[in-house]
């Protein structure tokens, strides 16, 4: 499980949510076996909707991001709850493209132009759904139009992954910087300073790592703080209010893979039974394989005739 520290500056101001997400993103590699470049996507838009659902107000809301673009990777979906549960899963898990003038991965050619589609399941009778064109396939730089386009809300997030040469995740991570309501000018300002000469997340993890061998994931994380905002006047310095966790969590099961071949319809499955006698469905997200051999579909097809 990654640790995620919630802060509220001083002045109360801002608020921040602030993680190092190597597991969860190493996790999702290892599940769905991704390229280098799908990696850095769908691990970004992990940990970033992780940030975004931890930000939900009761532990069973749920909160999905979907990147869908024209570019070889089609479409990268995350899902988060408010109680850290996160999972994934990109269309083209096998994307590959060369690397950008800078040399960096290009997450943002990978995907395309599009839309970007955020659902928040807060346990009404309808979910919250927004959505906006992609402003450049590059998962932060869209979650922060997001915010600002459709909740108003004056944003930054930051989010990262270094890819090793053995296709490993070396280290991953997001920030999240929210204003609060009446916030102090010079409090703006700081931060505009701050985020505008700020180095990638993943080098900031790296410093901080390299400087804090063997300290816990926790006091990593607090480092990561201190390092980022060394540099703001102490009456903007984040105060930690809370450390929670997130971390790779699919709830898929047999009963919900059921529900799956319950929509197919009466005639589809039916013709399923006869012509194969079996059916395979695989989770979408953690890749696991269910089996319906055809005693199971014909009570499926029994219930709903």
């Amino acid at each position: 499980m990654s640790k995620v520290l919630t802060a509220v500056d001083k002045s109360g101001s801002y608020r921040v949510y602030l993680t190092i997400s190597t597991d969860l993103v190493e996790e999702a590699r290892r599940i769905h076996n991704t390229t280098p470049l799908a990696t850095a996507g769908l691990g970004r838009a992990l940990t970033g909707a992780g940030l975004m659902g931890l930000m939900l107000k009761n532990d069973t809301d749920k909160l999905t991001a979907l990147f869908k673009g024209d570019g070889p990777a089609q479409q990268i979906l995350a899902t988060a709850s408010g109680a850290g549960a996160v999972k994934g899963y990109i269309a083209n898990p096998d994307v590959d493209l060369p690397l950008r003038a800078d040399g960096k991965l290009d997450v943002g050619g990978s995907i395309g132009m599009g839309e970007l589609t955020v659902i928040k399941d807060l346990g009404l009778r309808e979910p919250y759904i927004g959505k906006i064109a992609l402003t450049s396939g590059e998962i932060a730089d869209d979650l922060t139009a997001y915010y600002y386009i459709s909740e108003q809300q004056n944003t930054a997030i930051a989010l990262g992954v270094k890819v090793e040469t053995d296709y490993t995740v070396g280290c991953a991570g997001g920030m999240v910087i929210q204003m609060l309501p009446n916030a102090d000018e010079e409090a703006v300002d700081a931060l505009e300073a701050m985020i505008g000469k700020m180095k990638p997340i993943t080098s900031l993890i790296g410093e901080v790592t390299e400087a804090g061998a063997g300290k816990s994931e926790e006091g990593l994380v607090r480092g990561l703080m201190e390092h980022i905002f060394r540099e703001m006047p102490e009456y903007f310095q984040p105060e930690t209010l809370e450390v929670k966790e997130m971390g790779w969590n699919c709830d898929c099961s047999m009963e919900r893979l059921e529900q799956v071949l319950m929509t197919i319809g009466y005639k589809d499955l039916k013709e399923i039974i006869e012509e194969d006698g079996k059916a395979e469905l695989v989770c979408q997200f953690c890749c696991k394989k269910y089996q319906f051999d055809k005693a199971h579909l014909e009570r499926i097809l029994e219930s709903i005739s």
